[in-house]
């Protein structure tokens, strides 16, 4: 129960970051980097007389029937409250926290900052095993019918929706509309990293049992192990393999270099890890 409430907590932190974002950075500068708001700053701008995240609901609703319609009921519960929970606290934001003007003169630290903050909600969201609906459900409506790829799919709506605001907004906002749609996927991809930030460690050491003896019993984690031969001393070696966070890869290099100052360590940081007690295949 308690994962249940912490995990829908963490969805509507996600969320309100999301909300923040387009609140308060994009939609004042009239920056349409993608995404249902995006398309919503462009319509809003077309017909001022609506609120923006009632745009936002209109075209989610939109975009759901046209999933249902063309994909069928594949929407989680979580990512169908995600996509209309962001046009409320929109909405909220409008009403409670009212912007004239752009807080700042300059779009480009705007842009970037509001970026970040929008990157680190959808890691939260992402994480959690939502989505934020919206545009994606298009892409995966052209996933299917012309079978291009689920990521190209969705760069090229947010593209269109950029390319849009250029005939609205000018070229320098367009621009950098544009420039936002590409930091916009970096920094979430930066973000996810952070939240899975899981390490394999390859060890080789002489005191390879009590390595194990620490990594299971210590840890708490699991290893693989294998026998190995080297190339120059053609001697055989018990290779371990784990994976672990930073904090306990922390512990077990401290304790390693406490017992075996020889030992060889390699380090690779993982961006997925599917299976065993991580994350489901299905």
């Amino acid at each position: 129960m308690f994962k249940k409430v912490l995990s829908f907590l963490i969805i509507n932190l996600g969320v309100f970051c999301l909300a923040v974002n387009v609140h308060f950075f994009l939609s004042p500068n009239n920056l349409a980097t993608g995404g249902v708001s995006g398309l919503s700053i462009v319509l809003h701008n077309i017909y001022p007389d609506i609120s923006l995240g009632l745009v936002m609901l209109i075209l989610n609703v939109i975009c759901f029937i046209l999933g249902f319609i063309f994909i069928g009921f594949n929407f989680g519960a979580k990512t169908i409250y995600t996509s209309f929970a962001v046009s409320f606290m929109v909405w909220a934001l409008e009403r409670f926290a009212p912007l004239s003007q752009p807080l700042s003169d300059d779009i480009l630290i705007q842009l970037i900052i509001g970026q970040m903050i929008a990157a680190a909600g959808i890691a939260m969201v992402f994480h959690q095993g939502a989505s934020t609906g919206g545009t994606d459900i298009i892409a995966m409506i052209i996933n299917k019918f012309f079978s291009l790829e689920l990521g190209k799919a969705v760069l090229l709506s947010d593209i269109a929706i950029a390319t849009s605001s250029i005939f609205l907004f000018g070229p320098q906002v367009g621009l950098y509309a544009f420039f936002g749609v590409i930091l916009n996927g970096i920094v979430i991809d930066y973000a996810l990293q952070q939240f899975d930030n899981n390490k394999e460690i390859v060890i080789i050491s002489r005191e390879s049992e009590r390595v194990q003896h620490f990594i299971v019993n210590e840890l708490g984690k699991g290893a693989t192990i294998h026998t190995a031969k080297g190339a120059f001393t053609q001697d055989s070696k018990e290779v371990i393999t784990t994976i672990l966070k930073r904090k306990d890869y922390t512990r077990l290099k401290k304790y390693i270099a406490e017992i075996d100052h020889t030992a060889f360590i390699t380090v690779h940081s993982m961006n997925e890890i599917i299976g065993e007690n991580f994350k489901r295949l299905a």
